[in-house]
């Protein structure tokens, strides 16, 4: 396999760029994306068995449980660094080790969980975005791992993506398996 090959299962919807205007109809559509990432992890998975959950997006990638379970964690970060934003002065986020968390033993466990934390983190991610101010959506944390700033409202926009990539990587593996 080409890199080229491997770096379209990696980003199946390509990679998040940051537009040069962000402006309100923007930051609702990906409001919506957000949002809407539980309800079609759960239409995308419900009728999937142990086996087919275990199916890979790419060679040496995740498995869709894995990405669920991935997601989960990811989105629980996400309102945090919100939260931490809106409420102290451009705060150092904690970055994490994805991969490592990928190789936890809760993992490897059935997904329902991971479902219920995206339903109640959604839930309340879009009750906080839909309510920020225009200088809220201005305000930002910095991410040492990138040794940069983000504002708020280019935080939505790659969340929104995040939801959209991993849900890529689910339909790609069903597709891989002739399921999708």
């Amino acid at each position: 396999m080409t890199e080229k090959e491997l770096n379209k299962l990696k980003f199946p919807i390509g990679e998040f760029n940051k537009p040069t205007t962000i402006n309100e109809d923007l930051i609702k559509s990906w409001i919506v994306s957000i949002e809407a990432l539980p309800q079609t992890v759960i239409e995308l998975t419900k009728d999937l068995n142990k086996k087919e959950l275990n199916y890979k997006y790419r060679p040496n990638g995740w498995t869709i449980k894995q990405v669920v379970h991935h997601c989960a964690d990811s989105h629980i970060n996400s309102l945090l660094r919100f939260k931490l934003a809106l409420t102290e002065n451009s705060p150092t986020i904690k970055p994490y080790f994805e991969d490592r968390f990928a190789d936890l033993v809760d993992y490897s466990e059935p997904i329902e969980s991971s479902i219920s934390i995206l339903k109640g983190v959604h839930k309340k991610l879009g009750v906080l975005l839909k309510n920020l101010t225009k200088e809220e959506l201005k305000l930002e944390f910095i991410h040492p791992e990138h040794g940069k700033r983000f504002t708020l409202e280019e935080t939505i926009g790659t969340y929104a993506w995040h939801s959209n990539h991993h849900l890529a990587h689910i339909t790609q593996a069903l597709k891989a398996k002739g399921l999708f």
